[in-house]
């Protein structure tokens, strides 16, 4: 899509004012007998970065007691705040009242050691410091004490199902010929990489794999490698084994910002997540963000009919162009109406828009984003901002659709399913084979979004195979 300034409508902002709330104090209740045991903690509140209506901190617990195995962090904002996204724990909230849940890679806090969570939130008018906090029941106040032992669960992590989802798509007659994630495997039998990162400290490489054949993704491994360091995304693997890999965007119609008129590759920490009951790492695009492979093999050209799906993250948009993925054209320029056929997701309303004032899910055929089968508004594209957000487009000559749900439960939604735009250019189609992450197919770098999992099919999925692909995305517990 062809690149049109305007600013940013939600991004988070790179710099904000920081507060820290160090409190301490009776908390740690031991689990290890039936005995009184000491008990104690000091929790760190930490403001990392503020923008207007949200805001992100950093929660550390030092363990002043005998070991703990299991816990539950409670307290309650003051002024309205709510949590919206967590990492490194689960959480629930009532009102005010916040509970955050080990999961089970930081269950345990040894004596004199610490664990810790992240997460985001919203505010409204203000945004102070919450106190109170207690740890498996037991207030904060600054000593140590031994109390009656109380036992507090820990997390279980959810195993890998029999099947994942480009097994579905194949099961269904059509099979991935794309399959990218940096969260999870996407076939059952994966055992390769999933993911590449580089240290700037020294530029050393390492690959990040799955834990176990068709599992969740190794995110300690990155986190030990890059530890002290930033490190950017370099390649997104394909799992398909078509070696349709995602690397740094090359310059195209629009130059990236980048030297060499490349776009700018992703930080490799910016967008953690839980999958499985662990951790993990999307793939977090700001403006000037962008992965191309214009060299794939077995993506759909022409008129070929295909599928793709995404998993996104709802909350995190803007009015640039273009956050897409999918099939886009081959030299990184407008080649003219009908040349891509890609998921977007945003809210600019330049070429096209449903109802409401966005982000929508809507197809990026080139010269247009298309709501349905109108060139600009069609009502039935709802706005849609689930925390995690999954977004399917398809095509086959003379007929497409629009499906979307929410990726942490429920079903998919049909927002359009019917003949191609009512434009000239797009029956047939004349699709490349490129496939884009983060941008237009002319290499248009000014849009922001999220992404974790993704795939591209060889013919047009049934309803039936997306709802099921669609239950195995809600199974893998995105939080």
């Amino acid at each position: 899509m062809r690149h049109v300034s305007s600013f940013p409508r939600r991004l988070r902002l790179s710099a904000a004012a920081a507060a820290a709330l160090s409190t301490a104090g009776l908390g740690v209740a031991a689990t290890h007998g039936a005995s009184a045991a000491t008990v104690g903690c000091q929790v760190t509140y930490t403001v990392t970065n503020q923008w207007p209506g949200g805001f992100g901190a950093d929660v550390s617990v030092h363990n002043l007691g005998d070991p703990v195995n299991g816990w539950k962090l409670t307290w309650s904002f003051p002024a309205g705040q709510a949590v919206t996204t967590i990492w490194n724990g689960s959480y629930t909230q009532s009102g005010a009242q916040v509970t955050v849940t080990n999961v089970d890679y930081n269950a345990g806090i040894p004596s004199g050691g610490s664990t810790g969570f992240g997460f985001n939130g919203s505010w409204s008018g203000s945004n102070p410091a919450p106190s109170g906090f207690a740890l498996n029941g037991v207030p904060c106040t600054g000593g140590t004490s031994s109390p009656t032992p109380t036992v507090s669960p820990t997390t279980t992590p959810t195993p890998p199902p029999s099947r994942q989802p480009c097994d579905i798509y194949a099961a269904g007659g059509t099979p991935c010929v794309a399959a990218h994630s940096t969260t999870r495997a996407l076939y059952a039998s994966y055992n390769g990489p999933l993911y590449q990162v580089r240290r700037a400290s020294d530029n050393a490489t390492r690959d990040i794999g799955v834990l176990s054949a068709g599992g969740g993704a190794d995110a300690a491994a990155q986190d030990s490698f890059c530890a002290g360091a930033t490190c950017l995304i370099t390649v997104i693997y394909d799992q398909s084994g078509r070696g349709n890999h995602l690397t740094q965007a090359p310059p195209g119609g629009f130059p990236g910002p980048a030297p060499g008129g490349y776009d700018n590759l992703a930080t490799a920490t910016k967008a953690p997540t839980t999958v499985y009951g662990r951790k993990a790492y999307g793939v977090y695009v700001d403006p000037g963000v962008g992965y191309r492979d214009n060299t794939t093999n077995g993506v759909a050209k022409g008129d070929q009919p295909e599928g793709m799906y995404a998993v996104l993250d709802g909350t995190h948009y803007n009015g640039g162009c273009c956050f897409d993925y999918g099939n886009a054209e081959t030299n990184s320029r407008d080649n003219g109406n009908g040349t891509m056929e890609a998921i977007y997701f945003g809210n600019i309303k330049v070429w096209g828009y449903g109802a409401g004032n966005g982000p929508w899910i809507m197809a990026d055929l080139e010269n247009g984003l298309f709501s349905g089968v109108n060139q600009k508004y069609n009502a039935n594209d709802p706005t849609i901002t689930h925390r995690y957000l999954t977004a399917v487009i398809k095509g086959e000559p003379n007929h497409w659709a629009i499906r979307g749900g929410n990726a942490q439960s429920g079903s998919l939604s049909t927002f359009y399913n019917g003949v191609r735009p009512n434009v000239p250019g797009y029956n047939p189609m004349k699709k490349e084979g490129a496939i884009i992450l983060g941008i237009g197919g002319d290499n248009s770098h000014g849009a922001a979004g999220t992404f974790y999992e993704g795939v591209m099919t060889s013919g047009y999925p049934s309803d039936a195979t997306e709802n099921a692909v669609q239950a195995n995305i809600v199974a893998a517990g995105y939080r």
